[in-house]
């Protein structure tokens, strides 16, 4: 006979009955946690680098068919803001607290040693995940994560920072700002893992995160289908490299060839015809930055449609992607009870500059980009050669009818779209919410249409309070207020406030490069005090939602009320202090998982180290020496490789010979061959560099030096480096010793290219000393094992 089963809540006392034998005894189960019945999935879709004027039911003309029949069945938001930049943003989406107080004040890559600054976010900082999963719920985090220290996302852990350190059961993506779409640097739970399939044989990352994502819900539903998931779905589109198959770059050919002045006066006539923005919106003037279409040469105009075919064929595709997703849940018979929000994370990104690049990675290393390059790449683009971007008049149409882009704080780089899709808790379909909110309001609204009230602590860390406001009261009453009425904006020095309909914008280093001067300038004292006293905007944005006016001259008042108050929420939040740097906050020192040290040993089977854990080689003297046996007839590989085809280095044995090649951001290959072909038996194969300078980092150019090729001690090869990179390895790839995974740094050797010898180890020397003295050192080192 089958007794009753009786669970109790575990902290509560045993009713069961304990007696001398099991036949005098009744038993009782500590209850798992279960969700409320019927509790709704939650699916967030977090767009990268996607403009307010790029989704087809936002005006665009680009095909998002799946994004727009979420919008056509739920709601379009009009007034949702972010951070400004991806990692901020991520942070606040996922805690609901402000960037600064998640010590995100840039991507975690440019920490610098401040509160709020350290690229660290705390765990008084708790996720929706740890949230929904104290509640019943299935955790899964699918694609970009960029939410863990630079330093830590290595095989050498922490990992309490990761994904399943972070309250989600199961992930798979990549943990870095972006990757390569057809070669990503790819995470499964807490492993790295290669893609399933070469890009020959059709792959792409969108796909792969779809076919993950699905396969995450399906692996719950069918064994609890009462169990409801929160699913954190990020795509990595539409940040670069803006890749796609070529089929669908064609459907647009032709399409925007009219340029971006026409596509943004087409945007803008859209959006008000669908209500998106009101009819009596003015544009912003044309952009400083931006030359005007029409004055361009011809072949620039067809180079700069073709990146924006590109962009169009790969926002399509994503959108077909997210909407196997949507078709799966719906096969399945949760697509009516579960909440789904879409938002970018910033607006559409200007890293390409003025002319596109093939090769983002020139971008993080102040390398200018060749129009004469970009040229003669305009067939490949999208395909797997290239880390492609589109020219920034791309990107100033993208955030119609905006001005401006990612990095500032106007709204083109703070305003995104925002899609909300409940059909089981939301009677409203279709309509448009002009509520302002931002993106620390997610959590709190998430939670209260769950019923769900913020917990005080999290495995056992008491909670800081949410800093976000709910817009649950939006969701059924287009007329409902905005709870959200005080919001500070700071990214890279570019400071702006909302307050009751106004905002208050201080641009730095401008309002344009053309008018302020480049990107990344720190900022001094003395100008501190100058912006304050006369580098403020004034934008009436409940009357003039596109900033068009600048109206400080005739409300100082207002002006200076909020630039106190955005004084007052600096110090609340921990902005301060300002820092106007970009791009040399990467060079910032900052605590490593390891002590620093002068020589680092790498292993067959070391794949994928990242930039910031790996050996750092860029700017000094440094020795690889890799002890192998040779067996007989030769052997070919890879013995030790940082990067990929958008920069990096390799050494390598290929037709009996030792190479080395520095690829200087995909412009140029730096390649040594040894005179002689390697021996066969145990050797050490080396190659030593030699700096004969000192970098020029701002113009781009990394320390010149000699490298030389050496089996043991004698030298078989030598060449001179003019430059080499001055900052940032490679987009992709990471170290890895023996093989190549992802994109390979040369084209002499296809990936993975397993070494076929024996690597015992491989030594990487960065003391600095005279490389003749220590040579011989390492050698012998190696030679003890």
């Amino acid at each position: 006979m089958n007794k009753k089963l009786i669970e109790y809540q575990p902290g509560t006392a045993f009713p069961g009955k304990i007696g001398r034998t099991i036949e005098e005894s009744t038993p009782a189960w500590p209850a798992p946690v279960r969700a409320k019945e019927g509790a709704p999935n939650v699916l967030i879709i977090v767009l990268d680098d996607t403009g307010f004027g790029q989704l087809g039911c936002y005006g665009s003309p680009i095909k998002t068919p799946n994004l727009d029949r979420l919008a056509e069945g739920g709601l379009r938001y009009t007034n949702m803001h972010t951070t400004a930049l991806c990692s901020p943003t991520r942070s606040c989406i996922l805690t609901g607290r402000n960037h600064h107080s998640n010590n995100m004040a840039g991507i975690t890559e440019i920490s610098t040693g401040y509160p709020g600054y350290y690229g660290s976010i705390p765990f008084e900082n708790g996720f929706l995940s740890e949230i929904l999963l104290q509640h019943g719920y299935s955790t899964f985090a699918v694609g970009k994560w960029h939410l863990t220290p630079a330093e830590q996302i290595s095989a050498a852990g922490p990992y309490d920072r990761w994904p399943l350190g972070r309250g989600f059961e199961r992930f798979y993506g990549f943990l870095s700002g972006d990757t390569h779409q057809y070669y990503p640097d790819l995470v499964h739970d807490n492993h790295t893992v290669d893609p399933p399939r070469t890009p020959e044989e059709g792959y792409t990352l969108n796909e792969d995160l779809a076919d993950r994502a699905i396969g995450f819900v399906a692996d719950v539903k069918q064994v609890a289908p009462d169990r409801p998931f929160f699913l954190y779905y990020c795509t990595g589109a539409m940040h670069a490299p803006h890749h796609v198959p070529k089929e669908w770059a064609d459907r647009y050919r032709g399409a925007f060839d009219d340029g971006w002045e026409v596509y943004r006066q087409r945007v803008f006539a859209r959006q008000k015809e669908l209500g998106i923005v009101p009819r009596s919106t003015d544009l912003p003037p044309h952009d400083p930055d931006v030359p005007r279409w029409d004055a361009l040469p011809e072949k620039e105009r067809r180079l700069y449609a073709r990146m924006m075919e590109v962009f169009a064929g790969f926002l399509e595709q994503t959108d077909y992607h997210i909407g196997r997703v949507l078709d799966y849940l719906e096969s399945i018979g949760e697509r009516e009870n579960t909440l789904v929000m879409v938002i970018s994370d910033n607006g559409a990104s200007a890293e390409g500059g003025p002319t596109g690049s093939v090769n983002e990675n020139r971008f993080f290393n102040y390398v200018p980009e060749s129009l004469e390059d970009n040229l003669a790449a305009l067939d490949d683009l999208g395909g797997p050669m290239y880390f492609n971007h589109y020219a920034w008049g791309w990107t100033w149409a993208g955030d119609t009818p905006f001005r401006r882009w990612k990095r500032e704080t106007y709204r083109g780089g703070i305003s995104d779209p925002l899609i909300v899709h409940w059909p089981g808790g939301i009677r409203a379909k279709g309509e448009i919410r002009a509520q302002y909110a931002h993106a620390i309001d997610i959590v709190p609204t998430v939670l209260e249409v769950l019923g769900i009230r913020p917990p005080a602590e999290i495995r056992g860390v008491t909670q800081s309070p949410i800093e976000g406001v709910s817009f649950a009261g939006s969701l059924d009453d287009a007329g409902a207020p905005s709870g959200h009425a005080t919001q500070y904006y700071e990214m890279f020095g570019h400071r702006s406030l909302y307050h009751n309909g106004w905002k208050a914008v201080c641009p730095w280093p401008g309002p344009s490069f053309a008018e302020g001067g480049p990107f990344g300038q720190p900022i001094t004292a003395e100008k501190l005090r100058e912006l304050d006293a006369k580098g403020w905007e004034l934008y009436h944005v409940e009357t003039d939602c596109a900033e068009a006016h600048n109206v400080a001259q005739e409300y100082p008042g207002v002006l200076q009320e909020l630039i106190t108050l955005w004084y007052a929420e600096a110090g609340r939040y921990h902005v301060l202090p300002i820092d106007g740097r970009g791009i040399q906050r990467l060079t910032e020192p900052r605590p490593e998982v390891g002590r620093d040290r002068a020589r680092y040993n790498y292993f067959p089977g070391t794949q994928g180290v990242p930039e910031n854990p790996a050996v750092k080689v860029l700017n000094r003297s440094h020795v690889i020496a890799a002890l192998v046996d040779i067996p007989e007839g030769g052997a070919e590989g890879v013995l030790l490789t940082h990067g990929g085809n958008t920069g990096g280095y390799a050494l390598f044995v290929k037709d009996k010979r030792l190479h080395y090649v520095h690829n200087y951001v995909g412009i140029r290959e730096f390649h040594l061959v040894s005179t002689e072909t390697v021996p066969e038996g145990r050797v050490v194969l080396s190659y030593q560099f030699e700096k004969t300078g000192e970098p020029d980092i701002r113009n781009g150019k990394g320390a010149p030096g000699t490298g030389r090729l050496y089996f043991n001690e004698r030298p078989v090869g030598e060449m001179e480096v003019p430059v080499t990179i001055p900052l940032v390895i490679g987009l992709g790839g990471g170290l890895s010793c023996g093989r190549s995974q992802g994109s390979s740094v040369t084209g002499l050797y296809r990936p993975p290219f397993v070494f076929t010898g024996t690597i015992h180890r491989v030594a990487v020397d960065v003391s600095g000393e005279r490389i003749e003295d220590h040579e011989a050192e390492i050698r012998m080192a190696l030679a003890r094992q």
